[in-house]
Parts: structure tokens; C-alpha cells; sequence
């Protein structure tokens, strides 16, 4: 397993705001966990530039960084200037995980259902996993006790920027991998709505009272590496995007009551120090869509299952209520969204992941608002250098 054109690399500060895609997917993250045993009880967190150099190379075209280097480059306050303000001010954790050790489709299937009931690929990638999940949403939970709610899309570069109808929006949100996400333009179309209808609601104080805001992939405002050097994706503006949501939150009406909940469905494949952590498996289903070759087919190791989360995310919480500069040091994977909602609006658990989740109540003062007045955060910088072919 050893690689030696994947030489040890130390961490180093990136200058460009643009990096070819690293890549979190099962087998990537089962070789980061231990490069020479990924069955091992023991994480050693040694295989990020192994993989990230080995994808390189088999990517067509091959990637410019064949050696993995850009796994181990971070960013700071000088670059994310925006985030690093709003992380410092209000609440965030250093043990805040994604579900799952493998890529975004699963995961975002946790934040949804607390399960991805056995997927660690996306729906459809192979004979396994063909069928729509059929595992209540928070969305279904919420529908069936009178609860509002909303998924609001970004149309930007999209066939539904000039078709925003309810069946075209689905296709724009990681509900539709739900057997009742599917019957939502139906029985419920004006719960899709346009990140438009966003910037209304936020003002007019008709947001519902839940909303989740997917993220602006084909807008290239995601801050997801660049699967291409041809349109390479800069994370300065993804944050700019970010500050658009936030800030409008704050000036609004609908700030005096408000959480905005900024993570991320996994990680990407970069280096962390903090390996997952053990964690209830939702519903007793293993994966069942593993390909042949892939990580735990002919072996099995305690990462084999959904009985650890996946690497480390960030996270900001942003409310009138939150804490003053509040850093949570409890494990928690993002599961712990819908208990949070769960628990807000006396609803039962999705699964027994969700259910296992510490209460993000530590977060949040409600007796008294500390931000009932919001700070004025800086404008986000939007002026790094943006190149994929070299390093930093």
C-alpha cells in the first residue's frame, strides 16, 4: 500500500482559492483512517496523501497534483476572513462529524433521515442500491404535525432557472432520493421554493419554521474542489454566496427568532488530525452497495459499518440566542440537526442515530438573546488567486 511517488507532505497555507477535487468516498476514507491496515482498530490518519495522489493519477485527464500535496493545504482569517469573523462571534465545535466515512449522497441522506438505509453510493450506482429510500424525512415528520417548512434551491445555471416549476426543483434537492420526497411537487409543491422566494421570505417574515437551503453546485458556489481544470471552483466566493444568506437573515425581520445551521455534508478528503468517532448505527443495516474491490468486501473492520461518523466538518450557528464566542468540544454528527428540530417541536426520532445525538441546546441561550442586535460582519474577500495547475 505503500506509495513512494506519494512522499509525506507538511501542511502548508494554500494561495490559490481553487484546488483540483480531493475526494472523500468509502475507499478514500477507509485508506486515510490506516494506510497500511484499513481494517485497523487503530486510526492513524496517514493515508490522505496516498489517496488524494492515487486519484490524481487515475483521474482523466490525470490531475496536476500527482503527488496529493493539496490534502494537506489549509486557509486562514486572511483568505475566509468572513467565516473566521462569524465562527469567532457566534457558536461553533471542534467534534462536529458528517454520518457517514464515505461521499455526499449518504450523508446528506443522514441530515435528511438520520439513515441512508445501507447506500454508501449514490442511488443507482449499482443493482444494490437502485430502489428510492424509503425512510421518513424530517420533512414527512414535520408535514404530518402541522409543522411549515421549505427546501429552498439555487436555479442559477440549471434547466429550472427558466422552468422553477415544483418538478423541476426536485431534481435540485437531495430529497428526491426519498420515495415521499417524490410526491412533494404534487402534495406539496410550495414547499420547493427558489433562493428568490428566500430573499422575500427572509424579508417579509414568512419564513417557515423550518427551511434547508441546498447548496449552489451548478452555480460553482459550493467551494467543492474543481473536478475540472476548465471550470475551476473558488471557495472566496462560495463564502461570498454564504454571507448573501446570512446577512440578509440578520438585517431582517425574521433575525428575532432565528437559527441558521452553516455545515457541510462531508468533509471533501482533506486531512484531519481527528479521526471519526463511534456512533449508533441507525437501523441495523450494513452496506449493501459496496463494489467488487471495494474496502470491506472481503475483509471487515470495526469502520465496516454505520458504527463510526465520518471525518470532522465545520460548523457556525448563527441566532440571536447563540452564545457568545462559543466553541462546543462534544461529538456530534449532523444528525444532530433533525434531533435538534426533534426536540424543538416534539417530534419523535427518525432512527436510533439521531435519537443517540447530544442536544445542540448548549449552543444557545434562550433566556436571554446575547445577539439581539447582530455585529456587522466584514465583506467576505472575493480577490485570491484562482488556479488548479500548481501549488500553493
Amino acid at each position: 500500500m505503500i506509495d513512494t511517488a506519494s512522499p509525506e507532505v507538511a501542511s502548508f497555507k494554500l494561495n490559490t482559492q481553487c484546488i483540483e477535487n480531493p475526494s472523500p468516498s468509502w475507499n478514500e476514507s477507509h485508506v486515510d483512517w490506516n494506510l497500511t491496515n484499513n481494517y485497523s482498530a487503530t486510526p492513524t490518519l496517514d493515508g490522505f496523501v496516498w489517496t488524494n495522489a492515487h486519484d490524481a493519477r487515475n483521474n482523466h485527464p490525470p490531475y496536476h497534483d500527482i503527488n496529493g500535496i493539496r490534502t494537506m493545504g489549509y486557509y486562514d482569517s486572511t483568505d475566509l476572513n468572513y467565516y473566521y469573523f462569524m465562527a469567532s462571534r457566534f457558536g461553533t465545535s471542534d467534534r462536529w462529524f458528517a454520518p457517514v466515512m464515505s461521499r455526499t449522497a449518504p450523508n446528506r441522506e443522514y441530515l435528511i433521515a438520520a439513515t441512508s438505509q445501507g447506500d454508501v453510493y449514490p442511488v443507482g450506482t449499482n443493482r444494490a442500491d437502485q430502489s428510492l429510500l424509503t425512510a421518513t424525512t424530517i420533512f414527512q415528520e414535520l408535514q404530518n404535525a402541522g409543522i411549515t417548512w421549505k427546501i429552498y434551491v439555487n436555479t442559477e445555471n440549471t434547466p429550472c432557472a427558466s422552468n422553477p416549476t415544483p418538478q423541476c426543483l426536485l431534481t435540485l434537492s437531495y430529497v428526491q432520493n426519498f420515495r415521499w420526497g417524490q410526491t412533494i411537487p404534487t402534495n406539496y409543491p410550495s414547499h420547493l421554493a427558489t433562493m428568490s422566494q428566500y430573499f422575500s421570505d427572509v424579508q417579509n417574515g414568512t419564513l417557515p419554521q423550518v427551511a434547508q437551503i441546498e447548496p449552489a453546485s451548478a452555480a460553482g458556489l459550493d467551494e467543492h474542489g474543481s473536478d475540472t481544470d476548465q471550470y475551476p471552483i473558488n471557495i472566496q466566493l462560495g463564502a461570498n454566496y454564504v454571507s448573501s444568506l446570512i446577512n440578509a437573515l440578520m438585517t431582517s425581520v425574521s433575525w428575532k427568532d432565528s437559527v441558521f445551521i452553516l455545515t457541510y455534508d462531508e468533509p471533501g478528503g482533506l486531512y484531519d488530525h481527528v479521526a471519526p468517532h463511534p456512533a449508533v448505527s441507525p437501523d441495523g443495516i450494513k452496506p449493501k452497495d459496496l463494489q467488487p474491490g471495494d474496502i470491506c468486501t472481503t475483509a471487515t473492520g470495526p469502520d465496516c459499518d454505520f458504527t463510526y461518523t465520518g471525518y470532522r466538518l465545520p460548523l457556525i450557528v448563527v441566532s440571536p440566542y447563540a452564545i457568545l464566542h462559543y466553541v462546543s468540544h462534544t461529538v456530534m454528527d449532523t444528525t444532530a440537526i433533525p434531533n435538534f428540530i426533534e426536540h424543538r417541536f416534539g417530534l419523535p426520532a427518525l432512527t436510533k442515530r439521531d435519537a443517540a445525538q447530544k442536544t445542540m441546546a448548549e449552543f444557545f441561550n434562550f433566556n436571554i438573546p446575547p445577539w439581539k442586535v447582530p455585529p456587522k460582519p466584514p465583506a467576505q474577500i472575493t480577490s485570491g488567486a484562482c488556479y488548479v495547475n500548481q501549488l500553493p
